[in-house]
């Protein structure tokens, strides 16, 4: 039974909130922070990296357990429980200044973001009245979440003390939870044993390859440029201001682009779609670790901010039609792995700045859009009956 319109909106209001404190808080709060925790803290661009990569290790973590423990996903319990945790961690990275200590919580606040994202993905596909924008709202709460976190941090100033910024960011998120907590609970949809409809052709299944790893390219790009997108912008030594406001103009432009990137899909071909979202990311990275303009940085954070969740429903959806429901498990892993490489990856370069990390992710996004061309290609030709491009 689809519900009535208003009390639709109201739910799609409380998802898109509870991903405001799962991943815009929860997860990207450290972003606008690590620069306070870099010039007070003592800590180094190595250990930012090593604390990057717990948390998306532990968002690894709590995806493949989700795919596994599938009916913990539509807990109520569980949600309030992953709620709770998450706001505790923010919390208690104030009580030490050890790396290790650190670590750990990040790893738990990585687990907790991706209970409530599981979650919260789950009211969106499936509470979700279908054929509208709705759920194209529920996954900008991402970028509302990124946004609050660099207004509270931009407010505090840059000689704010890092321990503030935490406990302001935790008090946000302490405030959201009442618009989470009573979510609509249920069960997520698994494929019955012995279901032979995710089965697919050796196209879909060669096609759905190549998606992989483009999707893989745009873990480990985007991560990298999430994660130290701030601080490489602090540390070119411009206006005081920038780096906050490069962070709210990413938050902005992600609150609506999974609605825009939706609607073009219904226009074009995802797999169109998902290839010119790499390419404008990989350039939006590219310019902005290059350039010490105020104007061109701001841009590229547009750019990243408008493409970064697009491409994650594109890939999904399309990942979906090329073999079936087990895309999103697939996804998630290949995603998530991505996120963990990607920090690992560069932290050898950051002894000499971010910028060369930013530099590595946009040549990672850039290899994105080769794997896309195999796609591409085949979106030309006829296609097997199931494994459309749109």
């Amino acid at each position: 039974m689809v519900p009535p319109e208003d009390s639709r909106r109201f739910l799609v209001l409380r998802a898109s909130l509870a991903l405001a404190v799962a991943m815009g808080l929860g997860r990207f709060a450290y972003t606008p922070i690590l620069p306070l925790m870099e010039s007070q803290a003592g800590l180094s661009s190595e250990s930012a990296a090593t604390l990057a990569t717990a948390n998306y290790l532990g968002y690894l973590t709590g995806a493949v357990a989700a795919i596994f423990a599938h009916r913990l996903t539509g807990s109520r319990l569980s949600l309030r429980l992953s709620l709770m945790v998450l706001v505790g961690t923010l919390v208690l990275m104030t009580a030490t200044e050890s790396v290790g200590w650190w670590m750990v919580l990040r790893f738990v606040a990585g687990v907790a973001s991706a209970a409530i994202f599981v979650f919260t993905a789950r009211v969106a596909h499936h509470e979700v009245a279908s054929g509208g924008d709705g759920a194209g709202w529920v996954f900008g709460g991402v970028g509302g979440g990124i946004t609050l976190s660099g207004l509270a941090i931009l407010a505090l100033g840059s000689g704010a003390d890092w321990r503030v910024g935490w406990l302001v960011v935790a008090g946000l998120a302490a405030a959201l939870i009442p618009a989470a907590w009573t979510l609509p609970a249920g069960r997520a949809s698994v494929p019955a044993p012995g279901d032979n409809s995710t089965a697919s052709p050796p196209g879909s299944r060669r096609a759905f390859g190549w998606l992989m790893a483009a999707y893989f390219c745009e873990g480990v790009g985007y991560i990298v440029s999430a994660t130290f997108l701030v601080a490489a912008v602090a540390s070119v030594g411009t206006q005081s201001w920038l780096g906050g406001a490069v962070w709210i103009a990413v938050g902005l432009a992600a609150l609506p682009s999974c609605v825009v990137w939706i609607r073009l899909s219904r226009r074009h071909s995802r797999v169109a779609m998902m290839a010119v979202a790499l390419a404008v990311q990989a350039v939006a990275v590219g310019v902005s670790a290059v350039s010490g303009s105020a104007v061109v940085q701001l841009i590229g954070a547009l750019c990243f901010g408008g493409t970064f969740m697009g491409i994650v429903m594109l890939a999904l959806g399309e990942g979906a039609a090329l073999v079936g429901p087990r895309a999103a498990a697939i996804g998630t892993a290949v995603y998530g792995l991505g996120q963990v490489v990607g920090p690992m990856m560069v932290a050898p370069l950051l002894g000499r700045g971010y910028s060369s990390a930013l530099v590595v992710a946009a040549g990672v996004l850039a290899l994105g859009v080769v794997f896309m061309v195999p796609l591409l290609r085949s979106s030309r030709e006829p296609v097997l009956s199931g494994s459309g491009s749109r």
